[in-house]
């Protein structure tokens, strides 16, 4: 498969009956200036792991076009690539564009770690955009009354979740917290992202916030993994609060952190006048299917 293979329309096959889905993904992030800048130093977090669970990456490329520039990649604590871009000058405009193959393999099974995940300080703490509220702390006490544990209580607060807030774009921004998007009663993926793992948190589950994507054109998606034991290791079962439901195979993993700021596609700095204006494509598709 090569990265100009064209897209099926996905919404014609049964993908979770798949063995094995083969995906494409392009996205870029083009930055316009009104003047000249220097020093432009960006941070992407878009290229997806080796191998997530049943999904595994194929090829990929990270593209950049409209300035001279150094590239360096690594990986951080979480595994997730960190591609980091040093541009001198940028005369008017700089576009970074990343394309990927992935293919899910069927029967490959969730993402596993060791057991010493479950009592990760990293998946079980919380950060400033999950920290905890005294109605935050009270819908958990609700949540948790009857005992409810594991998959069954991950479950119960994906539904809640969804259940709180209502998808509206525009009310919130990557700086809200849990607990304001609570407030609100209105947000988007990243605040349910956000929300779950405030209450997973309260309730004593690991879990850990994911960036991705899913199948069609748009935005990225957010979504929650929270992770129970399994023999004598721990998985990860993907939730997503913002459509109340468990993820299958319509969503794509590119990176996990603690929360938004662990994983932000694209972030950075520049000297010069401000005034820089983002536009971003993405477009994540099926691009072969074999039953």
């Amino acid at each position: 498969m090569t990265f100009d293979a064209p897209f099926l329309d996905h919404h014609e096959h049964d993908l979770d009956a798949a063995d094995r889905i083969t995906y494409r993904i392009e996205q870029s992030f083009r930055y316009d200036y009104d003047s000249p800048v220097e020093s432009v130093r960006q941070r992407l977090v878009v290229v997806p792991p080796a191998r997530h669970g049943d999904v595994h990456r194929r090829a990929h490329r990270v593209e950049v076009t409209g300035a001279e520039s150094l590239r360096r990649v690594r990986q951080d604590v979480a595994g997730n690539t960190i591609v980091r871009v040093r541009a001198p000058r940028v005369e008017s405009s700089v576009e970074f564009r990343v394309s990927a193959v992935l293919e899910r393999v069927r029967g490959d099974g969730p993402p596993a770690l060791p057991s010493s995940a479950l009592t990760d300080p990293r998946l079980l703490r919380t950060t400033r955009l999950t920290a905890a509220d005294d109605r935050l702390r009270d819908l958990a006490a609700d949540l948790t009354r009857d005992g409810a544990r594991g998959l069954e209580l991950a479950d119960r607060i994906c539904v809640r979740v969804h259940a709180l807030i209502a998808y509206e774009y525009g009310v919130t921004t990557v700086r809200t917290t849990a607990a304001e998007a609570l407030a609100a009663g209105r947000g988007v993926c990243q605040d349910t992202a956000h929300l779950m793992l405030a209450l997973c948190h309260l309730a004593g589950l690991p879990a850990r916030y994911v960036s991705g994507h899913l199948l069609g054109q748009g935005g990225t998606h957010a979504w929650v993994e929270v992770l129970v034991p399994d023999r004598d290791q721990a998985v990860a079962v993907a939730f997503d609060p913002c459509h109340g439901r468990r993820a299958h195979a319509g969503y794509v993993t590119v990176a996990t952190g603690r929360d938004y700021a662990d994983v932000a596609p694209t972030s950075g700095s520049y000297v010069g006048a401000p005034g820089g204006r983002l536009t971003t494509s993405r477009h994540v598709g099926v691009i072969a299917l074999a039953a």
